[in-house]
């Protein structure tokens, strides 16, 4: 019986001596720079993603594509309104012509929209190729200057206190980088 009561205190005080080495580990844990970075963020709110989707919005094949879709839908909202008002009046013939109509202009909206879509994720693919060497550099040098020693994605990260976001920060680095080839 004595044995077996010196064997449970020795291992409640084996567990009490590894329990407080877990805790100063993790004291010392703590004590290390951790920060969050959304990478995607990061770069499309540098002054350099900006200026290139403002460059395709303002640019001709947009507004073109842009023309066309508000066109179209203008001109199915015309029909629709149309269609209600006279369908009692139409013969089947002139209904099922008027709603064929109706399908022609909506595809082209469709279509319109559709253009436009694949033309963003074109642009947004382009910038993400363009500036992502950047993003490396700049957060290679923020986890040096701030000796930061564990580095996470915002999207893996659950919750964080945004003081350990350095997303600005790979922005800013982003647009200082640019500025002296772009002058």
């Amino acid at each position: 019986m004595k044995g077996n009561r010196f064997n449970f205190y020795g291992l409640i005080v084996a567990i009490a001596l590894i329990s407080s080495i877990s805790l100063t580990s993790a004291a010392e844990s703590v004590s290390e720079k951790i920060a969050v970075v959304d990478a995607r963020i990061a770069i499309f709110s540098s002054n350099a993603a900006q200026t290139a989707l403002k460059a395709f919005e303002e640019s001709a094949d947009f507004m073109s594509l842009k023309a066309k879709y508000e066109s179209a839908s203008a001109d199915f909202q015309t029909m629709a309104k149309e269609a209600e008002t006279k369908r009692l009046t139409w013969s089947p013939e002139e209904l099922a012509e008027h709603q064929k109509k109706m399908s022609y202009v909506k595809a082209d909206a469709e279509l319109a929209i559709q253009k436009i879509t694949s033309e963003q994720k074109q642009l947004e693919q382009r910038v993400l190729q363009d500036l992502a060497p950047l993003v490396e550099q700049a957060l290679q040098e923020i986890v040096k200057e701030e000796g930061i020693s564990v580095l996470l994605r915002a999207e893996s990260v659950l919750l964080a206190s945004p003081d350990t976001s350095i997303t600005a920060k790979v922005a800013a680095r982003i647009d200082a980088k640019i500025k002296p080839t772009a002058e």
